[in-house]
């Protein structure tokens, strides 16, 4: 029997209550929710839960705080067989929360707290840990653990996964210069990257040593560039979309998985879109995040269609 792949995330959980609505009013005014539902979120801990439902091991680093909201984080992702050993508490701070409103096409408002005293030391990290794992994955809602994390991992060998989104433009260049594969948003790429083109701003991204440069594109897929002159591009999967919800969460964990599987680039970035899809036809984070058994039949589904 195969070892299942262990992989470290580090970085944000947050719990998520979340309102489906029948359209985003013009102006402000009262609406109606369709459908309300309280889930774990985040974008590391989602990541974390994509990989623990295909099959690896996931382990999430993290913070919380000693509340309501942090004990339900952490029975969500238990419950997901994710490793949290590791998701500290700390007293006096609030737990990340998020209310997001999602219309009848899918498209979402996040409205997202982050308590601006949370203690960012990470000290307390078990580093000696990642020269066992086989990749680690990390964000940017914690730069100071994704730093020290990555930092270890690149002297150790062990790649790195960044899921790189809005919100630390002035502390990228220096994370980059640590970071194997740097996946971006296509709002992040265009705010960080100089360029007339998606594929000059990769270019861009590549001058800080990464090995893979990517763009999540939504309904257009995904693009990629690599050291030493590579470059691809697959389309996105065709689904009926309830939420998009972390879906750029659920491609970062897959690619990661299958990046310590040793797929090749193409394959691991069509997975990684056919999990972004299957995740959009759930309301939430998580519930359409698929197993291996779900992923290998919706990629025979597609198969047999074309």
């Amino acid at each position: 029997m195969v070892e299942p792949k262990r992989i470290i995330c580090v970085g944000h959980a947050a719990l998520d209550r979340i309102y489906r609505i029948e359209a985003f009013p013009p102006q402000p005014t009262k609406v109606r929710a369709l459908e309300y539902i309280e889930a774990g979120g985040g974008m590391a801990a989602n990541a974390a839960v994509a990989v623990a439902r295909l099959g690896g091991k996931a382990e999430l680093w993290s913070r919380t705080g000693d509340d309501a909201a942090g004990n339900t984080i952490r029975a969500g992702l238990k419950a997901e067989h994710v490793d949290v050993r590791y998701v500290q508490s700390f007293e006096g701070v609030r737990s990340s929360t998020s209310a997001i409103i999602v219309d009848d096409r899918g498209e979402r408002l996040i409205v997202g707290q982050r308590d601006a005293g949370m203690p960012s030391d990470t000290g307390w990290l078990p580093l000696e840990r990642i020269r066992d794992a086989d990749v680690v994955l990390g964000d940017l809602r914690w730069l100071e653990g994704a730093r020290a994390v990555f930092a270890h991992a690149r002297k150790a060998g062990v790649p790195t996964v960044l899921d790189a989104d809005l919100g630390a433009r002035e502390a990228l260049s220096g994370l980059l210069t640590v970071t194997d594969h740097a996946i971006f948003s296509a709002p992040a790429l265009r705010e960080f990257a100089p360029g007339s083109s998606d594929a000059e701003r990769l270019e861009h991204v590549l001058s800080f040593g990464v090995r893979h440069a990517g763009v999540t594109l939504g309904s257009q897929g995904y693009t990629w560039r690599e050291r030493g002159g590579g470059n691809g591009h697959v389309p996105a999967f065709s689904v009926s979309v309830t939420d998009t919800t972390g879906a750029g969460d659920a491609f970062h964990g897959t690619f990661a998985l299958l990046l310590a599987e040793g797929l090749a680039v193409e394959d691991r970035a069509r997975l990684a879109a056919a999990a972004a899809a299957l995740k959009c036809t759930r309301l939430g984070a998580r519930a359409g995040l698929p197993s291996r058994a779900e992923l290998d039949a919706f990629q025979a589904d597609v198969a047999h269609t074309r």
